[in-house]
């Protein structure tokens, strides 16, 4: 067994526990990994709900969120909806932080949809569950709403992952429970046009086996002629005025955002 010495001089930084030959003991060197890796990892998820979450996993697994993007969007979509974002269901994944924020604006109400399981989470979307202002629902089945129940809904990290077969059904329920509008965030198509989903979320959490299989990433015009063919009118007004407010805010959205008109 190798002497250990224990340093009791001077301004060590690492606590001064050297060999006696000034190496580091084998012991040591994997404890300080498991270390420097905790940091790490708690640093990732430190606020789990919290917006800081989506940056630190944008960043290091080289993607982006559209639930990240309505974040930062929020603003925005106050300026564009002005008196008619009052009542808002978000349906996507990491909702409760969405929910979260939203309520802290003035005059807004909030409900979530989250279409991935919850198994861990933080005591703050715990209590959001439990008061059934954030549901766990399977979008492709008509959502727990009565018809036209919220003003704006947004949507963001979902619609991507379902097949045509599941869009006809799923976008129009959501036209059904809005009273007036429907914004919806898709990812923008690359030279990699299909993209894997994990087994767990981007946002740590397992994702719902019936989301995990191939996301698609649609261009803009296979969306215009999706919502043709599902009778759902772009609103022209409300896209204007949304790239008017994010130009003088000097946001740039990552992922497409289309604005619908809800059923009359």
């Amino acid at each position: 067994m190798p002497h250990v010495a224990l340093w009791v001089g001077g301004s060590n930084p690492l606590g001064g526990i050297f060999h006696s030959k000034s190496q580091t003991s084998p012991l040591l060197s994997v404890l300080l990994v498991l270390l420097g890796t905790v940091l790490v990892i708690g640093y990732i998820f430190k606020g789990s709900g919290g917006s800081g979450d989506y940056k630190a996993f944008s960043k290091i697994e080289g993607d982006f969120s559209c639930t990240y993007d309505v974040h930062m969007a929020i603003p925005i979509l106050k300026k564009t909806y002005g008196d008619s974002m009052h009542k808002v269901l978000h349906v996507g994944p990491d909702t409760c932080a969405i929910v979260s924020e939203l309520t802290k604006e003035k005059d807004i109400e909030a409900w979530g949809v989250e279409p991935y399981d919850i198994e861990e989470t933080d005591v703050s979307c715990r209590n959001l569950v439990r008061k059934g202002l954030v549901r766990v629902a399977d979008i492709k089945f008509p959502l727990p709403y009565r018809a036209k129940s919220f003003s704006l809904i947004i949507v963001s990290d979902s619609v991507d992952y379902l097949s045509p077969k599941y869009l006809n059904k799923t976008l129009p329920d959501l036209a059904r429970v809005s009273a007036q509008n429907l914004v919806i965030f898709t990812g923008k198509p690359s030279s990699n046009s299909k993209a894997n989903l994990p087994q767990s979320s981007r946002f740590g959490r397992p994702v719902s086996s019936y989301l995990n299989f191939v996301a698609k990433m649609r261009s803009a015009s296979w969306w215009a002629r999706f919502f043709v063919q599902t009778s759902l009118e772009e609103n022209e007004t409300a896209a204007k005025n949304f790239e008017q407010a994010a130009a003088k805010s000097s946001y740039k959205p990552k992922c497409q955002v289309f604005h619908l008109n809800s059923y009359h």
